[in-house]
């Protein structure tokens, strides 16, 4: 049985079923939740050109990140469990198998999905990256 589960946190439903799953399935491990921000998402508008564009869309993201560590702290209290959180910068799949790298984590919960559409297909899937790459096991929930 796992000792330390990873679960990336992106908002997504997928990643929130994720959060149930290793809530249930691994009640006695240690859960870190991993948000990683991506600057890619701030796209290249003329708007985020500017230096305090870039920052405010920084801080928003980090507040939305915070957010989504509080609601998943909550939930994982109803189920009599704590988590400790990590907030990185950086691509996904990468950041994430780095994370495992630098981590004693022994297992990553992850959702199958965290985009939609066209992103999805032209940015590949984060998911799959980490199932290739992760030197440790992973669980995909969908």
């Amino acid at each position: 049985m796992a000792e330390h589960v990873l679960v990336p946190l992106d908002g997504s439903a997928q990643a929130w079923t994720a959060l149930e799953h290793a809530l249930t399935e691994h009640p006695d491990a240690r859960l870190t939740l991993l948000t990683v921000i991506n600057p890619v998402e701030a796209g290249y508008s003329a708007e985020t050109a500017f230096p305090s564009a870039a920052e405010e869309w920084y801080q928003a993201a980090t507040a939305d990140a915070e957010d989504r560590f509080d609601e998943a702290a909550e939930l994982a209290a109803e189920h009599g469990v704590s988590v400790e959180t990590a907030l990185e910068v950086g691509r996904p799949s990468r950041v994430i198998v780095e994370y495992l790298g630098e981590s004693d984590a022994d297992l990553v919960v992850m959702g199958s999905h965290g985009r939609k559409g066209v992103s999805r297909i032209l940015l590949g899937s984060v998911a799959e990256t980490v199932v290739r790459r992760s030197p440790v096991p992973v669980t995909v929930v969908r």
